[in-house]
């Protein structure tokens, strides 16, 4: 079983299982929750890379017009698109040009659309891409430039790499996740909380993921590495934003439940029905 815990599995406007369209070579997931301002630019922004891919935005119930943005740039496929798209207590499955949108009946956190995104995907690789421009959709070409080249089955976007370390609370934070990270699971992954974690699709719908929140970037790294997968590191753009532009992530509460997280799955061991590749049974490969 891929995606476990409350998750609602979209379907298309007659019944059918939802499709994201014909394999491709990667799958990008958008989630978002009252992104108004940003995430059609990111939308317009990732539609323009240069790669075959399948694009999924998944809007959390947003109030701010986010999901009406989003419906109006869709047509009439999906089920029962009234009044710009919206229908209260159901989810929406929509169809743009080029890309999908679900809406969700309510705030089922990021990780779960995230989640969504890895049991939806037909494609070589995923990703990741939040609705907010702190990160540069154009890093994602290097990424899987990165991958294709090294034959690497997970690569972390760092934004540590080469960069010395900012003294914020926030930084701190991330920085302190990491060296947990680092001590629990013999890795040298510089920026576990990374948004960008690119993986081979195979690798990612093997690992039984369970978070629903943030927490869900720790369970992956953990997971990862317990099952045997190499994790890459390659540096990208990072340009933070603060609480008053609308950063939702709240190191108090965030951060101890990803520190729980990561005390969880120090045990994982694996599907050893999918297990990692013969790539993926390397040491770390930053």
């Amino acid at each position: 079983m891929i995606c476990t815990g409350p998750m609602t599995t979209p379907i298309g406007p007659h019944g059918q299982h939802m499709s994201l369209g014909p394999r491709r070579k990667l799958t990008i997931i958008i989630p978002c929750f009252n992104e108004r301002g940003t995430v059609l630019d990111v939308l317009a922004r990732v539609m323009e890379l240069p790669i075959d891919k399948a694009i999924l935005v998944v809007d959390n119930c947003s109030t701010d017009g986010t999901r009406e943005a989003l419906a109006d740039l869709c047509d009439a496929e999906g089920p029962g698109r009234e009044s710009g798209g919206v229908r209260d207590g159901e989810q929406r499955v929509l169809k743009g040009p080029g890309f999908t949108v679900v809406l969700q009946p309510s705030n089922q956190q990021k990780g779960t659309s995230v989640r969504l995104g890895i049991a939806l995907a037909d494609s070589d690789y995923l990703i990741c891409q939040d609705a907010d421009l702190e990160y540069d959709p154009s890093d994602i070409v290097r990424l899987i430039a990165f991958a294709e080249r090294t034959g690497a089955d997970a690569v972390f976007g760092s934004r540590f790499v080469h960069r010395p370390l900012q003294l914020d609370g926030l930084a701190l934070g991330r920085s302190a996740l990491t060296a947990m990270f680092r001590a629990l699971y013999g890795s040298r992954v510089t920026d576990v909380a990374t948004c960008y974690k690119l993986m081979r699709s195979s690798a990612a719908k093997s690992l039984d993921l369970q978070s629903t929140g943030f927490d869900l970037d720790f369970e992956i790294a953990a997971k990862l590495r317990r099952a045997g997968y190499a994790i890459s590191e390659i540096p990208v753009t990072y340009r933070p934003r603060s609480r008053k532009q609308g950063k939702k992530l709240r190191w108090l509460r965030d951060g101890v439940r990803a520190a729980r997280a990561l005390m969880s799955w120090v045990n994982y061991r694996g599907n050893d029905a999918c297990g990692a590749s013969s790539r993926g049974r390397r040491a770390d490969a930053e």
